[in-house]
């Protein structure tokens, strides 16, 4: 397999999205919406159209069957998105979001996915134990669906530490505790996984270097960028921290703001840009991502923007 990029993405639960508008939602009343949208869908194929949005590049790999799974495969083509998609027998999934024009309120309804046979998670594992030439980076993004054991980032993890490659993670509950406790390159948790990681909720904000540098000092992660939402992030290694502010920015939509975010930080990284200079790119990214209606991901020319304005402005250290 060619790979001209040194990024790859892993999403092991890919979906259609499918957007609509209707005035208003009213239970038990049929609701005229306007013309569907259709977008692929799923963490790090989210990062993967993003990076490309970006003028970079990346393969995005999914388990995927059915008529679905053949329109995912479709609607990346048109994209110019590369991808290796590995079959299953069940149909992947399909997700709604409904914006209710009158209020504005986005209404999204996400589907469980198909249940994974051990053979098809395994392929997956097998995939990436086989990937050449050898990617740089592998980003794992976005839940796992039906199936697949609470260890299977445990186990991409393992398999990228024995490969020599850096695994940026962003997912959630016991599949990202199990993969911290193997140990992973990058991190990217929201606050409210960062605590159900650490075991402290409700932490206090000078706590939060506290418990960061508790992970990267346990081998849990080399580097830990910590998604604060509208507040920023907070980023540290074993060598460096800092606190980057989002940019002020009109909000549109958050949908793909955290996988703009992943992809700005990652390709930045592959650049060979500094930590801090990567972290100001995805929080420019996210920024970005939130300016845009529905699902519709960042734009370079404002992500470029916005980064410009917060290259201006120092991360601010933290003790």
């Amino acid at each position: 397999m060619a790979l001209s990029a040194g990024i790859v993405t892993l999403t092991m639960n890919p979906a259609i999205d499918v957007s609509a508008a209707v005035d208003y939602v009213i239970p038990d009343e049929k609701l005229r919406c306007g013309p569907p949208t259709y977008e692929p869908g799923g963490g790090g194929i989210n990062v993967a159209r993003a990076i490309s949005k970006l003028g970079g590049d990346a393969l995005a790999l999914f388990p995927a069957g059915g008529p679905a799974g053949l329109l995912l495969a479709s609607l990346l083509d048109a994209e110019g998105v590369r991808y290796q998609s590995m079959p299953i027998g069940a149909w992947t999934r399909e997700n709604l979001n409904a914006l209710e024009r009158v209020t504005g309120r986005q209404f999204r309804f996400l589907m469980p996915g198909p249940t994974l046979h051990e053979r098809e998670w395994q392929a997956v594992l097998d995939t990436i134990a086989t990937l050449e030439p050898r990617p740089e980076y592998l980003v794992a993004s976005g839940s796992v669906p039906p199936g697949v054991p609470a260890d299977f980032y445990a186990r991409v993890a393992q398999r990228a530490l024995r490969s020599g490659i850096r695994l940026i993670l962003d997912a959630s509950g016991e599949p990202l505790r199990r993969a911290a406790g193997a140990g992973v390159y990058l991190l990217k948790p929201s606050l409210r996984e960062f605590e159900e990681l650490t075991g402290e909720r409700n932490c206090e904000e000078a706590r939060l270097p506290v418990l960061g540098q508790r992970l990267i000092d346990e081998g849990r992660c080399e580097i830990l960028v910590l998604s604060l939402g509208a507040q920023g992030v907070l980023w540290m290694s074993a060598s460096e921290r800092g606190r980057r502010a989002a940019p002020a920015v009109p909000v549109k939509s958050s949908v793909g703001a955290g996988d703009s975010m992943v992809a700005g930080l990652t390709l930045a990284l592959a650049r060979g840009w500094p930590l801090r200079d990567a972290v100001a790119f995805g929080v420019a990214a996210a920024a970005a991502s939130v300016m845009n209606p529905g699902t519709e991901l960042c734009r370079r020319e404002d992500v470029d923007r916005l980064y410009r304005e917060l290259a201006a402005v120092p991360s601010s250290s933290m003790s």
